[in-house]
């Protein structure tokens, strides 16, 4: 399957842990069906939505029957309308049966997370300022969720606790400081991004003046954020290269204020971890 967002690793293991939870011993009510009988679906989305989970859905019925057909017809990160036809299927009623409720699970989710940045994403349209995810993801399905991100025109913040230093609250407290909790940092020579939180004014100039890489400003208020605009700029104009994320409560309604202070990003970790479903069903045709 072609597409244009790399697709993350651990695909055929998540789908195989979901149809076992799923299958257990067998489909006992697919029995109903005779073993012979050849079966046409196709699914729709019930609501407007943006779609990503493709190659799950075609990991699903590769397992559950590699001689199951799919045709789709829309591709990962587009829009669609309710009552849209997204992919009909074609092979053995029973195995289309069987797959169906494990391959739109996955659908359903992870075009929810799609569908929810795309809106913030169109909040912000304009500003400059990209909308990033954060760890606060459904347990297991981490890349899967962060690929949605990507699907839905959003970005991905680190994916865990290895490929990025991200100093916080405690961090700072059990440092002592946020000086000397970057120079700690900066002593492991980890070779990946240096981040930190800032939760006064004072706290990020010194962060900007450590020439952190990513300063994350938590529940700063406007002014506040128009002031750390002012101090990381003069900062890159300088030669220093800190990036200023704000984390802590933008909301569809309040993300574009946030955005037109000049920031550069938005951490929301609603995107990933209050998950409204899309909409979406299958059904047999003669």
């Amino acid at each position: 399957m072609s597409t244009r967002y790399p697709i993350p690793e651990g695909i055929a293991a998540s789908v195989a842990q979901a149809l076992a939870e799923d299958i257990g011993s067998g489909d006992v009510t697919a029995r109903l069906v005779d073993a012979g009988k050849q079966g046409r679906a196709r699914v729709i989305a019930r609501e407007n939505a943006v779609i990503c989970g493709r190659a799950w859905v075609d990991e699903v019925f590769r397992q559950v029957d590699a001689g199951i057909k799919i045709e789709w017809r829309v591709a990962e990160g587009d829009s669609v309308v309710a009552d849209q036809r997204l992919f009909t299927l074609q092979g053995p009623a029973r195995a289309l049966l069987t797959g169906e409720r494990s391959a739109l699970n996955f659908l359903q989710t992870l075009s929810g997370t799609a569908t929810t940045v795309r809106r913030y994403v169109d909040a912000v349209a304009g500003t400059g300022c990209r909308i990033v995810d954060t760890r606060k993801t459904l347990p297991g399905l981490r890349r899967a969720q962060k690929y949605a991100v990507l699907c839905g025109g959003g970005y991905n913040h680190r994916i865990g606790l290895y490929d990025g230093i991200l100093i916080k609250e405690n961090h700072i407290a059990a440092a002592g400081g946020i000086a000397a909790a970057i120079a700690q940092a900066r002593a492991l020579k980890s070779g990946v991004p240096l981040m930190t939180e800032a939760e006064t004014l004072e706290e990020a100039k010194i962060a900007i003046g450590a020439n952190v890489d990513l300063l994350l400003v938590d529940d700063f208020d406007l002014d506040m954020l128009r002031e750390a605009v002012k101090l990381t700029r003069a900062h890159r104009a300088n030669g220093g290269v800190t990036l200023l994320e704000y984390s802590g409560g933008a909301t569809l309604s309040t993300a574009r204020s946030y955005a037109e202070t000049g920031i550069d990003r938005i951490a929301i970790g609603a995107l990933t971890k209050h998950v409204h479903a899309v909409d979406l069903s299958m059904r047999f045709e003669d």
